[in-house]
This record gives structure tokens, sequence and C-alpha cells, in this order.
């Protein structure tokens, strides 16, 4: 079998935990700043940890990860 290829965006978009789950950036943070709230900009800054359900799809598109 040959080997399986990881998803080029995955690999831009998200990155792992030492334990395994799925970090990535930040929802709604790349334009329109000036409609959102003080406290929605400053609650969106640096990552987050993905949902289980979420994590599982990103798992798939990195096997070797």
């Amino acid at each position: 079998m040959p080997k399986l290829k990881n998803k080029s965006a995955a690999k831009k978009r998200f990155r792992f935990t030492a334990t395994g789950k799925v970090r990535a950036t930040q929802s709604g943070k790349q334009h329109g700043m000036i409609k959102r709230t003080n406290k929605q900009i400053r609650n969106q800054r640096g990552t987050t940890i993905l949902k289980d359900c979420d994590a599982k799809i990103v798992k798939k598109m990195m096997p070797y990860r």
C-alpha cells in the first residue's frame, strides 16, 4: 500500500498538542474588526483547542500525526 498524504491546507492551519488535541487559530478574526466588540476581539486572540467532533475530521486529513 502506498503512503497516505497529508492535506496541505490542514498542515498550514492546525497543530497538535503533546496529548494529541488539535489546536487552531480563533475564527472570525480575518477582517471586519470595526463591527466586532472589543470583548470579541480580545477573546479571539491566540489559539483554541478544537472540539472532539471537529478534531476527528482534522485527524483524518493528517493521518501520521
